[in-house]
């Protein structure tokens, strides 16, 4: 009975349902990667110039730094 109910469910999720169901959940990725983006691109932006001189980071990578920490490299 497991290997049918299994069987099942991998045909339900081949199927429209399922193609909405990963649909629906890659938005909610995105959405959350685009809120840790634009989190970090406040926080760096609203530190001082010497806040960011010691930490090694120039306004020019504040950006590129954001993306990284949303999307990987």
């Amino acid at each position: 009975m497991a290997v049918i109910a299994q069987a099942q469910n991998a045909a339900a999720e081949t199927g429209l349902r399922g193609r909405l169901l990963n649909a629906v959940q890659r938005m909610q990725e995105n959405r959350a990667r685009r809120a840790v983006y634009r989190q970090t691109l406040r926080e760096l932006n609203a530190l001082t110039t010497r806040d960011l001189d010691d930490l090694g980071i120039n306004r020019s990578m504040i950006t590129r730094l954001a993306h990284e920490a949303a999307y990987g490299k």
